[in-house]
């Protein structure tokens, strides 16, 4: 983990003061280092039967397209709104300054099927919370989550309501 984290650049007071920002922009850069961080986060789930890996946007596609071919199971991406004919099933979820919705096509996933949820930073939870609830109102059912990065001080972890699911954080700060 120590030669994907130290691809990962922390900017000090960005996007304001005293939020230092995770870019994850020389990871992806580096093929060896990417290749490591796909291998890492598709490891837990090799076995179970995954068969589609729902990747959260924007950057949840970047990771999520690759641990899909990894696992050799399909990408469904979870939109935000607008982005996705119709019809779409979605969700409405609420960030500290207001409400944001995620959408799928309401065809995107078939009941039953073993899903793979996955993002770049997990923060406040709110994103991967939308997500799961989309995943499980298109009737398929949730393996677990894997996320490159979990900022664990502002506690995303605790709007993880099924603790039965795992949730794979391959960086922690």
């Amino acid at each position: 983990m120590q030669q994907i984290a130290s691809l990962i650049r922390a900017v000090p007071d960005f996007p304001k003061p005293g939020v230092t920002f995770r870019d994850i922009t020389p990871l992806l850069a580096d093929a060896g280092g990417f290749a490591r961080c796909i291998d890492a986060l598709a490891e837990p789930w090799q076995g179970s039967r995954v068969q589609a890996v729902c990747g959260i946007e924007s950057r949840g596609f970047i990771f999520g397209a690759a641990i899909a071919q990894k696992l050799h199971a399909g990408f469904v991406p979870l939109r935000k709104p607008n982005k996705l004919p119709p019809p779409v099933v979605s969700v409405d979820y609420q960030l500290e300054y207001g409400v944001d919705r995620l959408e799928a096509r309401n065809d995107a996933l078939r009941p039953g099927e073993r899903v793979l949820l996955v993002d770049d930073v997990l923060a406040t939870g709110g994103t991967v919370a939308a997500a799961r609830e989309l995943v499980l109102k298109l009737g398929a059912e949730l393996v677990g989550a894997s996320v490159v990065i979990e900022l664990a001080a502002l506690q995303g972890r605790e709007r993880w309501v099924d603790e039965g699911t795992p949730l794979h954080a391959l960086l922690r700060y």
